[in-house]
């Protein structure tokens, strides 16, 4: 910190340490400036500015549908992805759509978005209740924070269907399976 210089001074001063003048905060009074270099300046303003965007992932929005007569092994699917999508800090909006006569009873509806927000409600909280608008029930879900947010089950499962790998068999005590070669002899044909 060199204190208050004519910009003369400043720019004198800047030259003979081969680096940049760069003005820090314009509206001060007087204006504050710094002795940096200006390439070197950028590139951690650039840096800052990623690693900023880098917690910012709820703004992305994955919409999943439902019908009222959806089967309950699609239901589990797709409360699957959207446990998938909120643990990835992504906010999931649920439509449920009415088709025809299934209008009049809106109930069903309204039943099976509850269900599904009670299943959800370890990872994600609605930003507001369930509403009719048109044909259609909406209703938005925010993630949880990572430190309030239970585990994905679906992590856990992906990594336990993963090949054991060969030192399982030692541990068990069981010889390593062998891969199967056969030799052909002369006397045997070749295989078609």
């Amino acid at each position: 910190m060199v204190g208050i210089l004519s910009l003369s001074d400043a720019l004198n001063l800047a030259r003979a340490n081969a680096v940049d003048l760069v003005e820090i905060a314009a509206t001060a009074n007087p204006p504050v400036c710094r002795l940096v270099d200006f390439g070197k300046f950028r590139y951690e303003q650039a840096k800052k500015e990623k690693e900023s965007k880098k917690h910012h992932h709820a703004n992305k929005v994955k919409e999943i549908q439902l019908s009222p007569k959806i089967d309950p092994h699609d239901l589990g699917v797709k409360l699957s992805h959207a446990i998938d999508f909120l643990c990835e800090e992504m906010k999931v909006k649920i439509v449920l759509k009415f088709r025809g006569r299934e209008m009049a009873h809106t109930e069903f509806g309204f039943q099976l978005i509850e269900k599904f927000l009670k299943e959800i409600a370890p990872y994600g909280h609605p930003d507001s209740n369930p509403k009719l608008l048109g044909k259609a029930i909406n209703v938005m879900i925010s993630p949880l924070p990572r430190n309030k947010r239970a585990k994905n089950p679906n992590e856990e499962n992906s990594t336990a269907r993963q090949r054991p790998d060969d030192s399982d068999h030692e541990e068990n005590g069981a010889p390593r399976p062998e891969p199967s070669r056969t030799k052909r002899t002369e006397d045997q044909p070749p295989a078609p």
